[in-house]
């Protein structure tokens, strides 16, 4: 339940500050009030949860039934552990369970709720309304001081409590408030922030795979795709400024700039062989591709060679140098787009700064940070908002 207050208030207190009511901070608000705390949480936005009600397309990808340590990209790969080992995708599927939503599996273990993501967003709110959190939306976070207490000043109110939670997630998605303050704080206390760039996001591609790429706009097909050691498989969607879809939001985790990619565009088979298998055919190469790709990719493929030339005239030479063409089409990005396409944010504060059992920054008493804010990125499917609950809760048992 929002509570709007009157600006011209003075001081209040609390036992814990929360900043930022997106999944995490509100998570940890309900724990935390659970356990007994006076709960206060404060957001610039007009509603609560905002990012959870447009995830997974409006159906909240709200975990994963598989979730590991190797699901996530972290400075410190075994940061997320702890966290995660405390409080694990099945206490979160028992309270979705419990709060009677309905929910569905998908490949790769995605569990998405039926009937929309604000089943999710609305179940955290009214948690916290039921534990007696206090959470204030509209307010501009002005400043933050202090050691314990905290005070937090927005306007002419001012809040103080002996712990401060930052969980005010990354600028992916500015759309729905997405900013970068969380960072902004952290290095007002001292801390070391990681660089940040857009993770779980598009690439852009310039050049003839550019030109590929818009040509074929709007076609998607499995592929496999391979970058930095990494490989994922999925679904990829070519656009008008690139490559898109689920195994490539995958891979954008890993990439660097200046890193190829290498796209596997017909892993279920091998084109040589099949072509080996039916060198006795007279079929044109075209229609034999066809068999596989739509025309208008078949046209690309095949662009400046003799698309008429009988698969039983094909030279060994060109054989394989038609299956490198599909099986190993590799493209070298311009860049990925910005935050606005972005999923997440890889990078955030340094997880080196931050206890792995309690979200407390080391140098800092009563400063804890969950999140997304830190450095710890999940893949596409349910990690990331896992990664929410698990650090919400593990902040919540020691604030």
């Amino acid at each position: 339940m929002t509570n709007q207050k009157d600006n011209s208030e003075n001081n209040s207190t609390y036992d814990v500050i929360i900043l930022g009511a997106g999944a995490s901070g509100l998570y940890c608000a309900m724990h935390a009030a659970k356990l007994g705390k006076q709960v206060l949480v404060l957001d610039h936005a007009g509603k609560a949860a905002r990012k959870v009600r447009v995830a997974g397309g409006g159906m909240c990808n709200f975990t994963n039934m598989n979730v590991e340590a190797g699901n996530y990209v972290c400075a410190n790969p075994h940061f997320v552990k702890s966290a995660l080992a405390r409080h694990n995708q099945w206490d979160f599927i028992d309270l979705v369970a419990t709060a009677g939503i309905e929910y569905e599996e998908r490949e790769d273990g995605q569990l998405f709720t039926t009937a929309g993501a604000g089943q999710i967003a609305g179940l955290l709110v009214s948690k916290c309304h039921r534990a007696g959190v206090e959470t204030l939306m509209n307010r501009e976070i002005e400043s933050v001081s202090g050691d314990g207490p905290f005070v937090v000043k927005c306007g002419r109110e001012t809040f103080e409590a002996p712990s401060l939670v930052i969980a005010l997630g990354s600028p992916a998605s500015p759309q729905v408030g997405a900013t970068t303050l969380g960072y902004k704080l952290a290095e007002e206390f001292g801390l070391n922030v990681l660089p940040i760039r857009p993770a779980l996001v598009p690439f852009t591609v310039s050049g003839k795979d550019g030109k590929f790429c818009n040509e074929l706009s709007g076609n998607a097909l499995p592929v496999t795709i391979e970058c930095e050691g990494r490989i994922f498989s999925g679904d990829m969607l070519f656009t008008h400024k690139g490559i898109s879809g689920p195994a490539v939001l995958q891979i954008s985790n890993y990439w660097r700039r200046g890193s190829p990619l290498v796209v596997n565009l017909l892993p279920g088979d091998n084109i040589s062989d099949l072509l080996e298998a039916h060198r006795t055919e007279n079929t044109a190469l075209h229609n034999f591709l066809a068999r596989y790709f739509t025309r208008k990719m078949v046209g690309l493929l095949l662009e400046g060679e003799d698309p008429e030339t009988a698969v039983s005239q094909l030279t060994k030479e060109r054989r394989l140098a038609l299956a490198k063409r599909i099986h190993s089409w590799t493209v070298k990005p311009q860049g990925t787009e910005n935050f606005t396409k972005a999923e997440v944010a890889i990078g955030g504060v340094d997880t080196d700064e931050i206890s792995s059992k309690t979200m407390e920054c080391k140098k800092v008493p009563g400063l804890f940070f969950t999140g997304e804010v830190l450095d710890v990125t999940g893949w596409l499917g349910g990690y990331n908002l896992q990664w929410a609950w698990s650090s919400g809760f593990a902040a919540a048992q020691y604030v």
